[in-house]
């Protein structure tokens, strides 16, 4: 759902679901990184507006995972590898070297639902990020704080779980903090619940009132 804490209508594919949840379909996505020892930034992509589900938005390269690459951890990663090739033409040489940073799963409440691993990844030297022009449309290279800045200033349209991942990478002032902040960090599903007052949905997490 969308980033603020209260709003008038869902995000873009984010219809709210009446009847009983929908069995959410496996997806990996790639926070992509530069910066070393001295900076961070992460790599955006910006999805077409024709597309049905998050049209305009500005995302972490990824998608679902394919039938016919199985099932589990190993399954995420190499999905991973594989949207980030198609989204952003980066190609990353080993999965198993992905640290897995965070399990998002979309509210029950939500039509349209993913359980989605997040991994991190350096961006591979001599290799520039580039958009295919149909399914992405644009990308740029963010400071977390700029990437909200932005948001808040209307420049970019982000949705929740990518703004709550970009104020988590914005307590972080280089891309080495980060990368030995997560490495070995038991990583738990966090699983958002919305919460209709009139026309009003509030979106909640584990650990907060009302959840």
């Amino acid at each position: 759902m969308r980033a603020s804490e209260e709003s008038e209508r869902p995000g873009p594919g984010e219809a709210y679901n009446p009847g009983p949840p929908t069995l959410p379909r496996q997806a990996a996505s790639v926070i992509l990184l530069r910066g070393g020892a001295e900076d961070l930034e992460a790599l955006l992509v910006r999805r077409t507006p024709k597309a049905r589900f998050m049209g305009g938005v500005w995302v972490f390269p990824g998608g679902a995972v394919d039938a016919e690459e199985g099932a589990g951890d190993e399954a995420h990663r190499v999905a991973a590898v594989r949207e980030l090739s198609e989204e952003a033409a980066i190609t990353l040489g080993d999965p198993g070297e992905l640290v897995k940073f965070s399990r998002w799963i979309t509210p029950a409440e939500v039509q349209i639902r993913f359980d989605t691993h997040f991994f991190l990844a350096l961006s591979p030297p001599g290799q520039e990020p580039r958009i295919d022009g149909e399914e992405c449309v644009d990308l740029g290279w963010f400071s977390p704080r700029g990437a909200l800045d932005a948001y808040r200033a209307g420049e970019i349209e982000l949705v929740f779980p990518t703004i709550k991942h970009l104020e988590q990478l914005s307590e972080f002032v280089s891309v080495d903090a980060l990368m030995e902040h997560a490495r070995g960090r038991e990583v738990l599903p966090v699983e958002p619940r919305v919460v209709l007052e009139g026309e009003v949905a509030r979106i909640l997490l584990p650990g907060e009132p009302g959840y």
